[in-house]
Parts: C-alpha cells; structure tokens; sequence
C-alpha cells in the first residue's frame, strides 16, 4: 500500500477561509456560549456540548488552551474564562493555520470583532464581504419608489469600493428561486412603495418582499460581472429563519443558466444536506464555487462524509474552504480542523485504493485550501 500523506499535508497548509464572520469580543458565561454553539435562537434546556459540535469542542479545542483532550464542559469554559476572550481567540485563530479570512460584516445582532480586529488578533489579513440586503435594508429616506432601486445601488457600489465580495441572504427571505431575468422596473417600484409605506408606519426594516430580493440578488449578479467581485449565496442549513425546502442551491438554476457567459461569480455557501445538488450545479457552471463551511464543524467527525459527497460531481477547482465561524472563535479553528481531517482521511484513502496519484497530492490540496478562493476573488497576491 502507498504510504499515507494526507494528514501531514493538510496539517501543513496554509488555509484562505473565504467565508466568516467576526467573533464576540467579550468573555462569555456557558449559556450565552451554548446559544453560540447551535443555530437555534436560544439554547433552551438541552446541553449544547452534548452534540457532534460539542465533542469537537472538547476533544479539538481543549488542547489549544492548554487542557486534556475532551475536557469536562465545566472546566472548558473555566479555563477560557481565566485566558479572557481576547487569548482565547488569539490561539485559536492562529491554531487554525487559516491565515487570510473573508469576513460577512452584514450580521451584527450583537457587537462581533471587525476584520481589522480578527486579522490582528490571528496575526493575518482579513477583508470585508458585503451583504446586499443589510445595505438595501438602510436605503430609508428615499424621496420616492421609482428612486429606490437607484439609491440602493449607488448604496451597494459605496458599500463595495473596499470589499472583496458581496452575499445575499435570500434563501433565508424569499428563497433561492430567483427567476432567470430580473424584475421590471415598475415591479420594483410598486414593491418599493409598498415597503416606502410600512417602514412609515413604523414596520420592521427587513427586507423580505420577493420582488425586491430577487432585483437584489440580479443587481449582485450584474455587479460581479462587472467590478470582478464573487457573489457570495447563502444556501441550505442556517438558523429557524431558513426554510430547507426554499434554500436547496438547485433552485438557482435558472439564474445561473442565464449569468452563466457574463462573467458573475456565484460562491454558494454551506450547501448542507444539498451537498450533492451544490456538487452537480458546479459540474456544469464553470461560473459556481461551492464549500460546505458551517456544516464541517457542526457534523464533526462525519465531515468526511459530507465533503466526500460534494467531490461525488464537483470539479476540484471550484471548490473552496471556509468555516463559516462566528461569535466563537471555536468555529473558526474548528472549521479549519475538522475541515484538515476530514482532507486527509480521504487522500489517504484515495491515495491507498489508487484513485488519487501521490504526484497529483499537492496541486490538489493546495487548490483547495487555497488557490481556488484566490482565483475567484480580486485579493493582493501572496507576499
């Protein structure tokens, strides 16, 4: 049999997490670290370390701070709370090997690290990703409806002058079956009157209504063509907000048959349990990129299973590494470590049963970890 190289090689490379957020720059009692490791609004009576997540917590994260591996939850959350936050997520930021993050800056329920902090604090570089619909949601004051998508986009092109992408949440508002060409202009303006008239009357300033997702998400799509920035498309699992049935990435066929020669770049996030929709829709679009971030950390030590799937269709190249990490820093090292695992348990395996050759290792990992994000995204080159 071949020797092993999977685990020494991905231990070894550097990782481009494409997709992240900020963490929670304050120490944090085991509730409110609960709530952090579910998707749930609130941890509710369940034990949360009592999960897939919660042993990789304990069996992964312990040592970083200087504990036995699958420490005791009580004495986890002790020893974080003696290091502070800020060591904390010093460590782990750094034990991730991921030393350029991508970083979502449109969901803040509560205060998170900015990508200038999360880059200092993990000793790397971290660059701003755009959300569409935070921006739309802020265009308020507009005088009227026929003038509400042009503020809107002069507010996205603003928003995008220092960014490296955008993403849209409409799998969680509308669904991702967006229809192949945008809606007219007097759709849009009667849906933005509409809008104009409740956020008077003092509704919320969430922007769900179908017509103005799906304009969003085309002007996303012009807008990558045209300044070279990936769109960034949640897709699949996330918090009670989603719908799994509206958020399965096969429903964006039609826009992607329609964007697919302008030059737009579709980054389709998570993907999970679609793994294998994601791996088809980037078998025949040259212009889609997929992950499974977030997905990697919550399934544990299943994420072989969940990866080896998306490889089932997908070409190596359009697939890329994040970790979806967000409030904990935990998420962000585990996303990079279970995401290394995972790696090397099926090179070595493809390597063993000759599916792989031992030359073509490198290129391989290297691409993924790497060099696929960097291909996609308009970053300063390495060094």
């Amino acid at each position: 049999m071949p020797p092993l190289h999977g685990a020494g090689l991905f231990d070894g490379v550097a990782l481009l997490d494409h997709h992240c957020h900020g963490v929670v720059p304050a120490d944090l009692d085991r509730q409110a670290f609960e709530v952090l490791l579910t998707e749930a609004p609130a941890a509710g009576g369940r034990n949360r370390f009592a999960s897939m997540l919660g042993l990789a917590v304990r069996r992964w994260c312990a040592p970083v701070l200087d504990l036995e591996p699958h420490a005791d939850p009580g004495d986890y959350l002790r020893r974080r709370a003696e290091l502070g936050w800020a060591e904390v997520t010093s460590r782990l930021l750094r034990a991730s090997g991921a030393g350029t993050w991508l970083v979502d800056t449109g969901f803040t329920p509560g205060e998170l690290t900015s990508p200038a902090q999360l880059a200092s604090l993990g000793d790397g570089d971290a660059y701003s990703v755009v959300r569409l619909e935070s921006v739309a949601e802020q265009v308020t004051g507009v005088g009227t409806a026929a003038g509400w998508a042009d503020a809107v986009e002069d507010a996205v092109r603003q928003a995008v002058v220092d960014a490296v992408g955008m993403k849209t949440v409409v799998a969680y508002r509308s669904g991702l079956a967006v229809p192949a060409a945008p809606p007219s202009r007097a759709a849009v303006a009667h849906a933005a009157g509409q809008r104009l008239r409740g956020l008077t009357s003092g509704a919320t300033t969430r922007l769900a209504d179908p017509v103005l997702g799906a304009w969003l998400v085309h002007l996303g799509a012009r807008l990558s063509a045209e300044m070279a920035l990936p769109l960034q498309v949640h897709t699949g699992f996330g918090d009670p907000d989603v719908r799994l049935t509206t958020a399965n990435p096969a429903l964006l066929t039609d826009l992607l048959v329609a964007t697919e020669h302008t030059g737009a770049r579709f980054m389709l996030l998570h993907c999970w349990p679609f793994m294998r929709e994601a791996g088809y829709l980037a078998n025949v679009f040259d212009h889609v990129y997929i992950d499974v971030g977030l997905a990697v950390p919550h399934t544990g030590a299943r994420a072989h299973e969940v990866i080896g799937e998306l490889f089932e269709l997908a070409p190596f190249a359009s697939v890329c590494f994040s970790s979806d990490g967000y409030g904990l820093p935990e998420l962000h090292f585990l996303g990079a470590r279970l995401w290394r695992n995972a790696m090397a348990r099926l090179v070595d395996d493809w390597v063993a049963d000759g599916v792989l050759a031992v030359r073509d290792v490198d290129s391989f990992a290297n691409g993924l970890a790497d060099g696929n994000a960097r291909s996609a995204y308009p970053l300063p080159p390495v060094g």
